[in-house]
C-alpha cells in the first residue's frame, strides 16, 4: 500500500470514527429523548414552530431541539459520508483535494474551540492526513514536468 493510500485510508478512518461514535454517545445518553420521538410522531420530534406563538419554550422542547441538533441535524452524517467517500477515492488512487482537508481541519479547530472538552481537535488530524496526501500526489506529476523541460 503506497503512502498516500495510507494517508487517505486513515483519514477516513478517524472521520468514520468521529461520525459513527457522535450518535452513538448520544444515543446512550439522550434515549428517552429519541424514544420520545416515536410516541410524539417523527415528523413532530422538532416542530418548526410552537402551536402557540406566544408560549415560552420549555426546558423540555429545548432539550428536544439539542438531541435533535446533536444527533441527526448534525454534522456526523455528512462527516461519515466523506469518509467513505476518501476511503473510496484511496482505494482507486484518487487524492481528495488538499483544500478538503483545508476545510475539514478548519471546522473542526473551530468547533473544538467552541466545544472544549470535544473529540473535534481529532478531525484535525483527518484534516492534516488528506493535506499531505494530496501535497504528495502532485509531487511526481510536478518532478515530471521538471524533467520534460529540462
Amino acid at each position: 500500500m503506497n503512502s498516500t493510500k495510507r494517508l487517505l485510508r486513515w483519514a477516513s478512518g478517524i472521520m468514520l470514527v468521529l461520525g459513527i461514535g457522535h450518535p452513538t454517545l448520544l444515543a446512550l445518553v439522550a434515549w428517552d429523548d429519541i424514544s420520545g420521538w416515536v410516541d410524539r410522531g417523527i415528523w413532530a420530534a422538532v416542530p418548526l414552530v410552537l402551536a402557540d406563538e406566544g408560549a415560552a419554550r420549555t426546558a423540555e422542547f429545548l432539550q428536544n431541539e439539542v438531541t435533535f441538533w446533536a444527533g441527526p441535524g448534525s454534522f456526523a452524517v455528512p462527516l461519515i459520508l466523506l469518509g467513505c467517500l476518501t476511503w473510496h477515492l484511496a482505494g482507486r488512487g484518487v487524492a481528495v483535494p488538499a483544500a478538503i482537508g483545508w476545510g475539514l481541519a478548519a471546522w473542526c479547530a473551530v468547533g473544538g474551540v467552541l466545544l472544549v472538552p470535544s473529540p473535534f481537535f481529532a478531525g484535525i488530524v483527518a484534516g492534516a492526513l488528506i493535506i499531505v496526501a494530496a501535497r504528495q500526489k502532485d509531487r511526481p506529476r510536478a518532478s515530471a514536468r521538471r524533467r520534460l523541460d529540462a
